[in-house]
This record gives structure tokens, sequence and C-alpha cells, in this order.
């Protein structure tokens, strides 16, 4: 499975900037940056720590194992938006995906569905996107707490999202949070070393990757050239 490490350097560095929407307005800057430096330190104190320990001491098979378990978890929340995008191929095909690796996957941490069936994955969908799809514009950047970039439109796919995560509707709560938190450190994991590229004023740059990487995401990697040539990467 493509690390999130590698995913965000060559989504930022593939999209050319005359291709990419001109960033939103960010008209709540001052409070965004009060949360974003919450955030960072929240980060530092103990996000990044309990990621650091986690990649150190976990075998990199047990890693992959979880890296594939929170991708399986993923699944309904993409198939339901390739369905509501009208994308019935990519619906079914992420639907299967769950199916075959929830049941004979051991709960998603095998990627039965692409080693055994050759059933490869579909790029992540959210409700946000289905908002940008149906025309709703992104609206005022926004920094949440505890979350990190958002948007009014992606902030309010972010609610529809929790009636798409299977997660939400197992009972027991103790292990629901224990699924939640190793997922959290997971991805956290995965994303060591992001911040040594980041120059400049830190804000802006997460702001502008942010903007960039969800036009990329919402156009499903086809990017429009200064002479007007679709480009797809």
């Amino acid at each position: 499975m493509k690390s999130l490490r590698t995913l965000f350097f060559m989504t930022f560095m593939i999209i050319p900037l005359s291709a990419i929407a001109e960033v939103q307005d960010d008209k709540f800057e001052s409070l965004n940056r009060a949360l974003f430096n919450f955030n960072e330190n929240i980060d530092v104190l103990f996000l990044k720590p309990l990621a650091q320990l986690y990649v150190k001491l976990m075998p990199e098979p047990f890693e992959q194992a979880v890296s594939s378990m929170v991708a399986n978890l993923n699944e309904v929340t993409t198939a339901t938006n390739c369905g509501l995008q009208g994308k019935a191929q990519e619906m079914f095909r992420s639907s299967g995906r769950f199916l075959i690796n929830t049941s004979i996957g051991l709960g998603g941490l095998l990627d039965v569905a692409h080693s055994v069936f050759d059933l490869e994955s579909v790029p992540s969908e959210d409700f946000g996107q289905t908002l940008a799809v149906w025309g709703v514009s992104q609206g005022p950047y926004l920094v949440l707490p505890l979350v990190g970039p958002s948007s009014v439109r992606d902030a309010s796919g972010t609610v529809f999202g929790g009636f798409t995560n299977p997660v939400n509707f197992y009972s027991e709560v103790d292990g629901r949070n224990a699924i939640r938190a190793l997922s959290l450190v997971s991805i956290r994991g995965e994303l060591l070393g992001v911040g040594e590229i980041v120059t400049g004023d830190r804000y802006i740059f997460v702001r502008d990757v942010y903007q960039q990487k969800r036009q990329y995401s919402i156009m499903d990697g086809v990017v429009e050239d200064d002479f007007d040539l679709d480009d797809d990467y």
C-alpha cells in the first residue's frame, strides 16, 4: 500500500500551480492561525511522539496490517460517495473490496481483494467532494481544533461522514475508541517526515497544500493546464 507520506509529496509536487483554483477566502485567518498553533502544540506534545514510538516498536507487517484496516474502514464512505456522484463502477468496486476484506481479510487487516481477486482500490471519496461535484462552493477556509485544515463545505461533509464510518456503529465503546486511537496513530506515523518539506510560513504552506490536494481530489486527478489541455496524472 502506498504510504500517505508518498501520496502527500507526489500530489503536491506533480500538480501545476497554474492548474489549481485560487486559494479560497481566508476571512478567519486570525482565528485559524490560533487554532493552527493549538493543533501544532498538541501534535508536538502528544501525537507525534506516540506516532514515533509506534513506528519504532511495531514490526512493519503489523504497521501494514493496521494501514490496510484503516483503508478498509474508509471503503464504506468512498462507496457511498461514489454512488452519490454517479460513479457506479467505483461504487461497486469499493463495496466489493469492503465485503471481501472485512470477511475473509480478517476485518481488513489483509487486502485479500487486491492480492487474491486483483480488485484494486478506488481513490478515496468523501461528502465534501460530493458537495463540490454537486456545485456547492467551498466557502471560507477553516482550521478545526484537533482536526486541521478544512472549509465550510468540507466541515459539513465531515458530519455526514460520521454516518458512513463502520466504527461508529460498533457497540463496545472501549473497542470503538481503541480502533479510532490506533487509526489516528497509524495515519500520523505514515506522515512522519512530511513536516521536513515545509518551508516559509507553516500556516500558509499547509493551507495552500490542503487547497491544492482538495482540488486535485475533486477533479479526480484531471487538471487543466495553461493551454486548456487536460492532463490526467
